[in-house]
């Protein structure tokens, strides 16, 4: 398959692009910052997202969604990162959306991905215990008790954990700590006693916490998929999250490169434009070949999440580890072309290093997916 945008992504990216400039530009996020807003991000805007058909694109469309594919999703988080907007679409939609329909019955499924894709619930993934990404490092307990079971624990991490609907919850229900036999899936309405979501302040100004959970009841109507056999399913979702946060690492990465660039072009020194000094254009030509390569590994593996490659697994974690790598070095770099004023509030591009930072860490950072895609090659 070549690696191109066909007519129909093409232009989804110039409508995502039209509309995020107009109603979400970097600013947006200052002013959510600046105001304190306890929710997050704008309702509104998010409201006109889900009407946009965003919300729905990767679902279904026997589930209310649009049936677009995880390419129309990467087409849009990629404009989303370039303007580091705040919205619940990786939380929501990128990652518990797609763990329902991958693990969900059918009466689960027609519950909440209609309601997900219009943008009226919101879910999350409660996934992640100590300082770094183990997925099936889970100590978090579900115990059987009477029709159900009692679920104890707490997960950090959590993206938009204050403000989900739903928290899918991944439990132990046998083996031991480490075992990828035993773990569970939990629908847990944020809402039920015993659940406790606290917001925390990130340094990208998006939103993530902490979920304590003690002894909370849940139902048998409640687990997601098998008993313990809910890693298959949560191992694929999180290949295809990791490669949605990857095109959005891509946005963002590519954004601050095209704004150092106009400022190397600007900014003079000695009577000359920097931009004319060679060691200057050689970190710039390197910053450019890097992000092709990029484009290329994104869009390479958005195509094997539609296309259900086997080679799923180790794509994802080459475009994970990669897109770290090349958004820790452009944001940097960034940052340093500009001197001084890189380094203030005022200027937008620290605002692109500090997004890179948290996105590099969510569900596994460089050395997670290199040491992985080492693995699964064999190593």
């Amino acid at each position: 398959m070549a690696l191109v945008l066909n007519e129909e992504q093409q232009m989804l990216r110039e409508s995502a692009s039209g509309f995020l400039d107009e109603n979400a530009p970097v600013a947006a996020l200052r002013a959510l910052r600046d105001s304190e807003n306890l929710q997050g991000y704008s309702a509104e805007l998010w409201q006109q997202m889900a009407e946009l058909g965003w919300a729905g694109i990767a679902i279904d469309e026997a589930y209310g969604g649009l049936g677009y594919g995880y390419t129309g999703l990467g087409v849009v988080l990629e404009e989303i990162g370039r303007r580091l907007t705040a919205s619940p679409l990786q939380s929501s939609v990128l990652t518990s959306a797609t763990l329902i329909q991958l693990a969900g019955n059918e009466s689960q499924k027609q519950a909440l991905l209609p309601a997900i894709a219009s943008g009226q619930t919101l879910a999350t993934l409660a996934l992640q215990e100590g300082r770094v990404h183990r997925p099936t490092h889970i100590s978090t307990t579900a115990t059987a008790a009477d029709n159900g079971y009692l679920l104890n624990g707490a997960k950090v991490m959590v993206l938009d954990a204050h403000v989900a609907d739903t928290i899918i919850v991944v439990a132990r229900t046998s083996g031991t700590t480490d075992d990828e036999e035993g773990i569970s899936l939990f629908l847990v309405d944020s809402g039920a006693a015993g659940v406790k979501a606290e917001a925390v302040t990130m340094v990208d100004s998006h939103n993530a916490g902490h979920v304590s959970l003690t002894n909370v009841a849940v139902s048998e109507d409640q687990l997601l998929g098998e008993l313990n056999n809910g890693y298959a399913a949560l191992s694929k979702t999180l290949d295809i999250a990791n490669i949605g946060l990857s095109a959005e690492l891509f946005g963002l990465s590519t954004e601050a490169f095209e704004r150092t660039m106009t400022y190397l072009r600007e900014r003079k020194q000695f009577g000359e434009v920097i931009g004319s000094f060679q060691a200057l254009q050689h970190r710039a030509a390197e910053m450019f070949a890097e992000l092709e390569l990029a484009r290329s590994i994104v869009l390479k593996a958005l195509h094997a999440i539609d296309s259900d490659s086997d080679d799923l697994p180790k794509l994802a974690s080459a475009c994970k580890a990669k897109l770290c790598e090349v958004a820790a070095r452009v944001s940097n770099e960034g940052v340093q072309m500009h001197g001084g004023i890189g380094m203030t509030d005022e200027f937008e591009i620290g605002f692109f290093l500090k997004r890179a930072r948290v996105l590099q860490h969510t569900f596994g950072d460089y050395h997670h997916h290199l040491d992985r895609f080492a693995l699964l090659g064999g190593y």
